[in-house]
């Protein structure tokens, strides 16, 4: 794919995660191979300006899932809003609910059943789940990709949770048990918030 050494490399090493990445958040195996081709030409073109402080992943995974997000939008019949009113009304309640269960979803996503589970999210929260666990992007990379607020991030990766967990539940109510697991992303948020004031 390209007459430069490094980048041939880079290419090769995380190839299938870019493609994982796609198919997730496109849903379409083939879509994912096709979007998947395009990040890297996109990161190709502009491998001059890639920071090589910054890890490579995460570098063409932004490119990946800007990509993503546009071909969403594009063939969404209808605007693709991560942003409501619905959401808003009820994120009183949904900041109420344990976060522990996400993560060790996510931590699962090897599980075929899992992968089912999170395929059948609707987009607006199948997207920044994705983002968020499988991106590792931060809640304002996110936020400003999805244009919401970075507390609305939370609300929706709140409520992909609780779709996840009836979705796993239906399928599997005997074996889907709710862990005791902290947000990596938040405990990070939160670490920080107390060395400040302390």
């Amino acid at each position: 794919m390209s007459a430069r050494p490094e980048f041939e490399i880079l290419y090769r090493e995380h190839y299938s995660r870019v493609l994982g990445l796609c198919r997730r958040l496109l849903n379409s195996a083939a879509q994912a191979e096709d979007a998947t081709q395009e990040a890297f030409m996109r990161a190709y073109n502009k491998f001059d300006r890639y920071d090589h402080a910054q890890p490579f992943w995460q570098w063409v995974a932004t490119i990946a899932n800007n990509y993503c997000i546009d071909l969403l939008r594009r063939r969404s019949k209808e605007t693709l809003v991560f942003d409501s009113e619905a959401d808003q009304e009820s994120e009183a309640l949904d900041e109420q609910e344990n976060e522990s269960t996400i993560n060790q979803i996510v931590s699962a996503e090897d599980s075929g059943m899992v992968n089912r589970a999170i395929a059948e999210l609707p987009e607006k929260y199948r997207i920044p789940l994705i983002m968020a666990y499988h991106n590792e992007a931060s809640y304002d990379d996110i936020a400003a990709t999805l244009d919401v607020s970075r507390n609305h991030v939370g609300v929706l990766l709140l409520r992909a949770k609780q779709n996840l967990r009836k979705i796993l539940e239906l399928q599997n109510p005997q074996e889907f048990i709710e862990p005791a697991i902290e947000s990596p992303i938040e405990s990070a948020s939160t670490d920080t918030n107390r060395g400040a004031s302390s």
